[in-house]
């Protein structure tokens, strides 16, 4: 894998790329001329894709679409930014290839709202439950592999208990999920008592789909996770939330602001139907007991 920068910049700059030429009038084949890049190349700068940001480049663009002075060093100090490589690049190919952009918007996010209904969410898995599925997923990978796939597991969670840059998670999960033993038994046991830990956290909840919520919207809408990122200090450049939705052999991120409400609002839906946190942990201690005898 070949680190192209750190993710968040490099869409906060792509972003102010898009709206500035769209604001001059310059076409994309004009913008492209300019710098001598080809359509794809431009492309990828303006959608915050991984590709090498020439500052050059950057500042030569935006004088093409007649900025000022402040926006050209604002421009080139997210370029500096977006060219710092994130921590999971130090692991190479440990690191799916369709994965790497969601550890850069989820190491960049600041709350993660989640709807599960088949796996629990990443970051409160535990080491034995994540080595488990990557066992399913990859049989035939060696273990040094899988070991080191659970260090980069590991280097995630630290953000919910850590001192630093704290990350604040929302999940909904639907109770199948905690019926199903990933593991077997004594994994399984071991993961909701994390589960029911992790819940108390402040930073922290867990709210339950029971069974006799029958049919509800979840059901038909499947998991995604909605990444919402810190407010910037200029606050036009603060990035808006997205919505990952993960699939067998890629994965769709949704940007459109319309449609980003529609699953904030289903997430509220959701709600109205799970269990309030102190009912919903009440289950998973009650399930984990279950898998302990």
């Amino acid at each position: 894998m070949t680190p192209t920068g750190s993710t968040l910049p490099r869409r906060m700059l792509a972003r102010q790329l898009r709206m500035l030429r769209e604001k001059s009038g310059v076409s994309a084949e004009f913008a492209r001329d300019a710098i001598g890049v080809g359509k794809q190349t431009l492309w990828r700068m303006e959608t915050g894709q991984p590709v090498r940001l020439n500052p050059l480049f950057i500042e030569r663009l935006c004088q093409v679409y007649g900025a000022g002075d402040d926006v050209i060093r604002m421009m080139l100090g997210l370029t500096e930014e977006a060219g710092r490589t994130g921590w999971w690049h130090a692991y190479g190919d440990a690191i799916p290839k369709h994965f790497d952009l969601f550890l850069g918007l989820e190491a960049a996010a600041k709350r993660i709202v989640t709807y599960q209904i088949a796996l629990l969410p990443g970051l409160l898995q535990t080491v034995e439950y994540r080595r488990a599925m990557t066992w399913v997923d990859t049989p035939l990978m060696p273990t040094v592999e899988i070991e080191r796939r659970m260090s980069v597991f590991a280097h995630r969670k630290v953000r919910l208990t850590g001192v630093d840059n704290l990350i604040a998670i929302d999940a909904v999960l639907d109770e199948c999920l905690l019926r199903r033993a990933i593991g077997g038994p004594a994994v399984m046991a071991d993961q909701l008592a994390h589960l029911a830990s992790m819940s108390e956290l402040p930073n922290v909840s867990v709210r339950v789909v029971p069974q006799s919520a029958q049919a509800y919207i979840g059901l038909s809408v499947g998991p995604f996770v909605i990444l919402e990122f810190p407010r910037h200090p200029t606050a036009h450049l603060t990035e808006p939330p997205v919505v990952y939705i993960q699939g067998h052999t890629g994965a769709l991120y949704l940007e459109k602001a319309e449609e980003v409400r529609q699953y904030q609002q289903i997430h509220v839906d959701l709600q109205r139907s799970a269990l309030d946190e102190a009912d919903s942990r009440s289950l998973i201690v009650e399930i984990a007991k279950e898998y302990a005898t």
